[in-house]
């Protein structure tokens, strides 16, 4: 049918992450798809405006926002499994280009075309910053979900941490975005120091 591309994305809300774990917060797909995208154009703008790249952070920000679509029908495979071996990752990997094929079906072919741009990985450079906002977002629900007392969220909390670590070696945007932005994830509303004032 080709009218059901849009409300199949709606349909993200309905698909909640951390699926093996106790959350705090529940994040759905949808909520985990939009700061993903907030993140990668963030880490886009960094390197334009402190490191002389020239990314397209629009771009980016929309390949990060279609990044885990193809889970609305593939529901999100907790990570222990879809990195459990090769094999499995590998089939996984087919399953969302299956999925993605799918998905596509629901839109007019001239529009087709246009959509399946962002299902496909851009050039390695934008794939690297989507790759780097994915990894910070887990880090961050990690921080909440610990800051909140859960205990369920100390091992990946340090997990995440690592592999934070490991992913801005080969990111500059991410290594900058990590030393002047990333502790401010860890304040309270009151320290982020948001004020409204009567004038």
């Amino acid at each position: 049918m080709e009218q059901s591309f849009l409300p199949m994305l709606f349909r993200m809300k309905h698909i909640m992450r951390w699926g093996l774990m106790f959350n705090t917060q529940p994040e759905s797909l949808s909520l985990h798809s939009a700061e993903c995208a907030f993140l990668a154009h963030f880490l886009a703008v960094l390197g334009n405006t402190y490191l002389d790249r020239e990314h397209n952070a629009d771009r980016i920000a929309a390949l990060a926002l279609f990044h885990d679509a193809t889970e609305i029908l593939t529901g999100d495979l907790p990570t222990p499994v879809k990195y459990f071996n090769g094999d499995i990752f590998a089939a996984y990997k087919g399953i969302e280009e299956a999925a993605a094929d799918k998905l596509l079906e629901g839109l007019p072919g001239e529009l087709r075309d246009i959509y399946s741009g962002y299902f496909k990985s851009g050039n390695e450079y934008e794939t690297l910053l989507v790759k780097a906002a994915d990894r910070l977002c887990a880090y961050i629900k990690c921080v909440n979900e610990v800051n909140a007392g859960n205990k369920e969220f100390e091992a990946p909390y340090e997990a995440c941490r690592a592999k934070l670590r490991a992913a801005a070696a080969d990111c500059p945007e991410l290594e900058l975005f990590t030393e002047r932005f990333l502790d401010a994830f860890t304040l309270s509303l009151d320290n982020l120091n948001i004020k409204f004032v009567n004038k």
